[in-house]
C-alpha cells in the first residue's frame, strides 16, 4: 500500500531547557534537521518523546509549534493516544485546531487491560474528536501489556479514518496478514522491522534510528518499494550498528545522547528516565564517529 504519510517518519525526541521546560525553539531546529536528512514525515511526544511526562499544555505547545513550522512540507502526527478515553479525545479535540496537524497516533490503552470492545470505543471517541484527519493505531504489546492480533486491527480498521498501524510486533506472519488485508497501511514500530516489513509491502516505518541515519532508512524502503530486495538488504545491513547502538538502553536515552553529541540542546531526560552512563554514551559515541557524524 502506498505510504499515506510519508514512507520513514521519525518520532522525535522532545528538547528540555535547563530549567527542564520544553525548548519550542529547539524542537522546530531539530525538525528542520530531521526533514534535511531524509525524514519524510514526524511524530511528536511519542514514545520517543518522553510523552508520559510531558502535560498536555506542552504536548500541545509541541504540536502547534513543529506542526506549524513544518506541517506544510512534511506530514506531522501528534502523539495524543493515552489510556484514558475522555483524556485522549480532549488532547486530540484541541490538537486538530492546529495549522499543520496531518493526523493522530493511538496508542493501544494502557493498564486498564480492555477488551477489544472498549479498545473500539475508545479509539472511536479519539476519531470523532479528531474530525476528518486520519489515525494511525499504535500496537506495541512490549509496552503496553495488550497486542491487537491482526483480527483486532481488522476490526478498528472499520473506522473510517483510522488509516495505519505502527506495528512494533516482530512476527512476520502478522505483519503479512495486515498488508494482506489491504485495509490499513503497515508502518513498522521498530528500526530492525522496516526491512521485513517493506519486503511484506509495508509503507515505512515510524522510527528512532532516522534521527541519524534517516536518508539511509528512507533508502531502505525506497529499494524494496522498486522491488529490488537485494539492494534494500545490503543498504539495511549497513544500518544494523545504528540500531544495536541505539538500543543499548531503552529508548529513548541513546538516541537523546546521540542529539546532543550532534550538537542538539536536547536536555536532560525527565524522571523516571535517566541521562545514559559512560558507557551507554562511549557506545554511541563510537557510533556517530564510526559514520563520521561527529569527530
Amino acid at each position: 500500500m502506498q505510504a499515506p504519510i510519508g514512507r520513514i517518519l521519525t518520532a522525535m525526541v522532545t528538547p528540555f531547557a535547563a530549567d527542564g521546560s520544553i525548548d519550542l525553539d529547539e524542537a522546530v531546529r531539530l525538525a528542520e534537521h530531521l526533514i534535511a536528512n531524509g525524514s519524510e514525515g514526524l511524530v511528536v511526544h511519542g514514545t520517543t518523546g518522553e510523552a508520559s511526562t510531558l502535560t498536555d499544555d506542552e504536548k500541545l505547545a509541541l504540536t502547534e509549534a513543529v506542526a506549524g513550522a513544518v506541517g506544510d512540507r512534511v506530514p506531522v502526527i501528534s502523539g495524543t493516544g493515552s489510556n484514558d478515553t475522555a483524556h485522549s479525545a480532549h488532547l486530540t479535540k484541541q490538537a486538530a485546531r492546529f495549522a499543520g496537524v496531518a493526523g493522530f497516533l493511538a496508542v493501544t490503552p494502557y493498564y486498564n487491560k480492555p477488551p477489544i470492545a472498549g479498545i473500539e470505543a475508545h479509539t472511536r471517541a479519539i476519531a470523532n474528536a479528531a474530525g476528518d484527519l486520519p489515525i494511525v493505531l499504535y500496537n506495541i504489546p512490549q509496552r503496553v501489556v495488550l497486542h491487537l492480533s491482526p483480527a483486532d486491527i481488522d476490526r478498528l480498521a472499520g473506522i473510517d479514518t483510522v488509516i495505519a498501524v505502527k506495528q512494533a510486533v516482530t512476527d512476520l506472519d502478522e505483519a503479512r496478514q495486515i498488508v494482506e488485508a489491504g485495509k490499513l497501511a503497515l508502518y513498522a514500530g521498530n528500526d530492525d522491522l522496516v526491512l521485513p516489513f517493506a519486503l511484506l509491502g509495508g509503507s515505512g516505518g515510524i522510527c528512532v534510528a532516522s534521527h541519524i541515519v534517516g536518508a539511509e532508512m528512507t533508502a531502505v524502503q525506497a529499494a524494496a518499494d522498486a522491488g529490488d530486495a537485494d539492494e534494500a538488504t545490503r543498504l539495511d545491513d549497513a544500518l544494523q550498528s545504528a540500531y544495536t547502538a541505539l538500543s543499548c538502553a531503552v529508548n529513548p536515552i541513546p538516541v537523546k545522547t546521540a542529539m546532543e553529541l550532534l550538537g542538539f540542546n536536547v536536555g536532560d531526560l525527565r524522571l523516571p528516565l535517566v541521562n545514559a552512563t559512560d558507557e551507554e554514551r562511549a557506545v554511541v559515541r563510537a557510533e556517530l564517529v564510526a559514520r563520521g557524524l561527529i569527530a
